[in-house]
């Protein structure tokens, strides 16, 4: 596994607890401006893991 792929794989990661903190974060919140802030966070930490999975599928298939 080259540096790149384990930088990503750590992002990935990061992204994935992201996430998942954001969403145990919705149950404990207070207000519903505090759980529209969570999900916000939650969906753009999906989007970014996501984002990173397309770009590793795309590295792989031209072969870096």
């Amino acid at each position: 596994m080259s540096e790149d792929e384990r930088t990503t794989e750590k992002l990935k990661l990061r992204q994935q607890e992201q996430e998942t903190a954001e969403h145990r974060a919705v149950s404990e919140s207070e207000t519903e401006a505090e759980v529209e802030t969570h999900k916000r966070r939650a969906d753009k930490a999906r989007y970014l893991r996501e984002k990173l999975e397309q770009q590793e599928q795309a590295d792989r298939e031209v072969g870096n």
